[in-house]
């Protein structure tokens, strides 16, 4: 079982055939209401997998939040934990799609920022049960440490993916099992630019020098690199035909989360969170597009390079 502790937002989507410059107005080509956030996806996207998953977070007492928590019940998260706040709107991130599948995105966090000590300790009851915890930002980070510690302490698998990326506290590294920063995120936080694997092998180094266990740096199409104190490698990216990337870093979350889960070696982990992150680029959408486990494993069967 897994818990995500993280955001929940509504998406607004625009898609253009290019984005628009500074003070420019252009004309776009659709607009899509999609249900996301990176916690609330990566929890979609782990019970489509088939692990049975809770979900901790907030939603704003607004006319999105039936919508929310509708579509992780749709697909068989559980909400229990999931709270109305009625003092802030719910988190929404508006969306531009260009037309190779590219994304720029603003967010504005509204409840997620407001989860306090009543969703730390609503966590940690829920780790009584669990053997993974999921973390992003998009939540206080204050709160999230809390939870990582309460997590070690019970021996839990602890999954950090610093999106979006703000400063982390040193003490949170150490409770990290798994950091999985993208080469934007791991730039922000390090100050190292990764063109290649060699740059990420680099930030991987970085990473567990503040102390975390492992860490795995998300390229998109270059694949994936891995290290820990013992094993080192890189995954490369699975041949698809890129529609939309929002949620792929979510999307490999999920598929790293539940291979985990399952006691999987890293790299067959690593396979599993490049595999399912590439399924979801095929579709538009952020939880629409997270895959099932058999189109996970019928992807890793038949690439020449699993």
């Amino acid at each position: 079982m897994i818990v995500v502790l993280g955001g929940i937002n509504i998406d607004l989507v625009t898609i253009t055939d290019r984005f628009p410059e500074a003070g420019e107005t252009i004309t776009g080509t659709r607009f899509i209401t999609y249900t996301g956030g990176k916690g609330a996806n990566q929890a979609v996207g782990c019970s489509r997998l088939g692990v049975p998953t809770i979900m901790v977070g907030r939603v704003g007492n607004d006319l999105f939040s039936t919508q929310l928590i509708d579509s992780l019940n749709a697909a068989g998260v559980d909400t229990s934990y999931v709270r109305l706040d009625p003092a802030h709107p719910s988190g929404v991130a508006v969306i531009n799609i260009g037309n190779k599948g590219e994304n720029r995105i603003i967010q504005v966090l509204g409840a997620n920022k407001a989860c306090d000590n009543t969703e730390a300790i609503a966590c940690i009851n829920a780790l009584q049960n669990t053997h993974v915890l999921m973390l992003q930002m998009e939540i206080p980070v204050a709160i999230s440490l809390q939870t990582a510690k309460a997590a070690s302490r019970l021996g839990r698998i602890v999954i950090l993916d610093p999106a979006p990326a703000e400063p982390i506290p040193e003490e949170l590294y150490q409770h990290c099992t798994y950091i999985t920063p993208n080469e934007t995120e791991a730039n922000a936080l390090l100050g190292l630019q990764i063109n290649n694997v060699h740059d990420a092998s680099k930030a991987a180094e970085e990473f567990l020098y503040r102390g975390a266990e492992t860490a795995i740096i998300k390229m998109g199409s270059n694949g994936a690199y891995f290290a820990s104190r013992s094993k080192s490698g890189h995954v490369p990216a699975f041949d698809v035909v890129a529609r939309d990337t929002v949620a792929a870093g979510d999307a490999f979350n999920a598929g790293l989360a539940v291979a985990l889960s399952e006691n999987k070696p890293l790299d067959a982990a690593v396979q599993w969170g490049c595999a399912t992150g590439a399924l979801s680029v095929t579709k538009l959408g952020a939880q629409d597009a997270m895959p099932s486990r058999n189109q996970v494993e019928e992807l890793i069967k038949n690439s020449q390079h699993i």
